[in-house]
């Protein structure tokens, strides 16, 4: 039986040379990193992962990668959303000749919302891919379809390849509340996301972890340690520290991602794929005053650099 999942699982962000290309080698610190610093697993690919910015085979050599570092300590979360079932039954595969045991996926927005189709979607995938456990991703509009809680009980009733919801409809917290108390039998649990920037919510809720941005994983880990172990104003205190940082996280996305890691020394550049503005001057200050405030929370980055 596949490990549960618990904790927090940061989405891996993409790193790429300064000619643009994917970095591998960078993408192999990048989780040797949230290792170190207590993940309980990793995500990618994932949309801060630039994942809509990636070719199929670019996707294959990353993820290898990650799982060549991870080498089975924790698991591994596959992206495998596309534009149709066909082609996600493809990412499946994929993730399965690597030994992965959980796949993400999120429906197209072409599918729409319509509970019969939406389920059809996934029943299309888990009968081509029966091995796999699918974490069904539910992303507020833009991005994702909005599935309202009812309709997505419901796909999960009919299938009991989806064993975990990733709720990230903002705020997430109404909605874990309902499918927790509503949920079938063979849902193992429901993870936040939204940046974790309301975590504490999620968690007093009842989701069994989260899946932020990478960049603050041991921050992250130790707010989950806390609130496990009871400690809750703990928890709460490192929320508050944290969350003038997530808030600008929300707006800058990857390129805050990517900046903060080249501050923390895992990264050397913060080359983006996705059409996201540069950081300009007053940005980057801010940034770096926010993070001179949680300077005791980051743990040294020698200590988190071990070997691959």
């Amino acid at each position: 039986m596949p490990p549960a999942l618990a904790g927090i699982l940061p989405v891996l962000p993409t790193p790429f040379a300064a000619d643009g290309a994917i970095d591998p080698a960078a993408l192999g610190r990048v989780t040797a990193f949230a290792l170190n610093a207590g993940a309980a697993g990793v995500v990618f690919p994932g949309f801060a992962s630039e994942v809509d910015n990636l070719t199929g085979d670019e996707r294959e050599t990353l993820l290898r990668e990650v799982v060549r570092v991870v080498a089975g300590r924790v698991p591994v979360v596959a992206g495998a959303s596309a534009p149709s079932a066909a082609e996600a039954i493809g990412y499946c595969r994929q993730a399965r000749e690597l030994g992965i045991a959980h796949v993400m996926i999120q429906a197209p927005k072409s599918v729409g919302v319509d509970k019969a189709a939406v389920a059809a979607f996934y029943r299309e995938i888990t009968e081509a891919v029966p091995e796999l456990e699918i974490v069904l991703q539910n992303a507020p509009a833009p991005r994702g379809s909005d599935l309202k809680p009812d309709v997505l009980i419901e796909i999960v009733r009919g299938n009991p390849a989806i064993t975990y919801l990733k709720e990230e409809t903002i705020p997430a917290g109404p909605a874990i509340t309902t499918i927790l108390r509503d949920k079938p039998p063979h849902l193992k649990g429901v993870l936040g996301g939204g940046g974790a920037r309301y975590i504490i919510d999620e968690y007093v809720r009842g989701a069994c972890g989260a899946m932020p941005a990478a960049e603050f994983t041991d921050v992250h880990a130790a707010l989950d340690r806390a609130f496990r172990e009871g400690a809750t104003g703990t928890a709460r205190d490192l929320y508050m520290r944290t969350l003038p940082l997530l808030l600008i996280q929300a707006n800058l996305r990857m390129a805050f991602t990517k900046y903060v890691l080249t501050r923390r020394g895992i990264l050397t550049n913060q080359v983006c794929r996705a059409p996201l503005p540069a950081l300009d001057a007053i940005e980057r200050t801010e940034i770096d005053a926010w993070l001179a405030r949680i300077a005791d929370l980051l743990t040294p980055t020698a200590s988190l650099q071990a070997a691959e």
